[in-house]
């Protein structure tokens, strides 16, 4: 038998692809009709978290936040010799914490972050990332190998996973939020927003990331595909097509701002990949 603790879009996911594989599974959320909602499906459903683990082989855990992993492992009063697999997207000190201190109670613990929407649950499909202990690792690589489109062990470092999961999140935040100003800057110039879409039709930025970090990397800002002056005359003309309009955006103007530090240091005439010379070893 299966437990799935937190049954919200992606937990109820997993349970709907678990029952789909004929696995017995026991469900409990915070909110119960989420999880009575799936005996639909064949899950059985419990208002207490430690009967909902009761037998179960393993226990995967889908809530939003570290004090949330806290709470209903708290609850569940998990027992020794438990296997418990943990997808909540945490803090890498709570990865590290919750790792060690149920490995001194007998429980076996591991982070499992995903990059997966609820289709993606529901269709095993997606990207699981894993790290820790050798040993736990290969336990529960044939387990969650079904889970998933693919699995990522990211090495004996026991939060690495975590990281990882913030890392690919950081990048969606501001991947978004830049599709959000280019919106922005196109209703600033008139440009209907399925026309500004259009333009990634042909122009396809995805391809120059692997480049980007590349340079990034290796400190190789002196021979510039873009030179930083540049790409600050091109923020301002930008800046000055939204300002007209009366558009704000929000993410331009700390760009623009790191550029004129950078700039200021000495290095316009350097490839503009330079504004990330200071996080760099």
């Amino acid at each position: 038998m299966i437990c799935v603790l937190g049954t919200g879009l992606l937990g109820t996911g997993f349970t709907r692809a678990l029952r789909r594989k004929g696995e017995s599974v026991h469900v409990w959320n915070r909110t119960s009709a989420k999880a009575i909602a799936l005996e639909a499906d064949g899950a059985r459903a419990f208002a207490d978290p430690s009967e909902a683990i009761r037998g179960a082989d393993r226990i995967h855990i889908v809530v939003s936040d570290d004090a949330a992993v806290e709470a209903v492992l708290a609850a569940a009063a998990v027992p020794a010799g438990a296997l418990v697999i943990d997808h909540t997207t945490t803090s890498t000190a709570g990865a590290r914490d919750r790792t060690e201190r149920f490995a001194k109670a007998g429980v076996t613990y591991l982070h499992a972050p995903v990059f997966m929407g609820p289709q993606n649950a529901l269709e095993s499909t997606g990207l699981m990332l894993v790290s820790g202990d050798r040993t736990v690792v290969a336990r529960v690589r044939p387990l969650l190998e079904p889970m998933t489109g693919k699995l990522v062990d990211l090495g004996p470092r026991v939060d690495a996973a975590a990281a990882s999961k913030l890392l690919g999140n950081l990048f969606l935040m501001a991947f978004t939020a830049g599709c959000a100003e280019v919106l922005g800057l196109a209703k600033a110039m008139d440009v209907p927003p399925q026309e500004a879409a259009a333009l990634f039709e042909h122009f396809n930025p995805a391809h120059t990331i692997g480049a980007r970090f590349r340079r990034m990397i290796e400190g190789n800002f002196a021979q510039p595909s873009w030179e930083l002056s540049m790409a600050r005359k091109d923020a301002r003309l930008v800046q000055a097509e939204v300002d007209r309009a009366g558009v704000v955006l929000a993410l331009l103007p700390a760009i623009a701002a790191r550029m004129d530090a950078v700039i200021a240091e000495g290095h316009g005439d350097a490839d503009w990949t330079v504004i990330a010379k200071d996080f760099l070893p």
